[in-house]
């Protein structure tokens, strides 16, 4: 069992930026490629990014790529999503989750069976 809880979401202009974070518990985090979707209202879950266990492999939704960074310190059981240069259409609910799936790619994102273990969720809204 992993408990995921999220924190850092917030009120942005539009060009700023974000540092969601999200906190991993109750297991061996690093057995668990971890990843970040986005659900805005009338929409299905997007998934944004994804990180490996080890924080070598990180792969990003075409929306999002060269805007937002995936990482993680586990160490401290936390996984991060600096989000820049954001716009109004990243408004959404933010929630972290992670897989015990063995290997990942960018298709993993659009799995969203795969993950077992969800956050509540932060929101981001940002401000045009």
């Amino acid at each position: 069992q992993v408990q995921v809880v999220e924190s850092g979401g917030g009120l942005v202009q539009a060009g700023g930026a974000l540092r969601p974070s999200c906190t991993a518990s109750g297991s061996t985090v690093d057995d668990y490629a971890m990843a970040w979707f986005c659900h805005a209202p009338g929409k299905e879950h997007e998934g944004d990014s994804i990180i490996s266990g080890s924080g070598g492999s990180t792969y990003y939704a075409d929306s999002v790529k060269g805007r937002f960074t995936i990482a993680r310190d586990n160490a401290k059981n936390t996984v991060f999503l600096q989000m820049n240069s954001l716009k109004p259409e990243d408004t959404a609910m933010y929630f972290c989750a992670a897989t015990a799936h063995p290997a990942i790619g960018i298709s993993t994102l659009q799995a969203v069976q795969l993950f077992n273990y969800w956050g509540q969720g932060t929101q981001v809204t940002v401000s045009s």
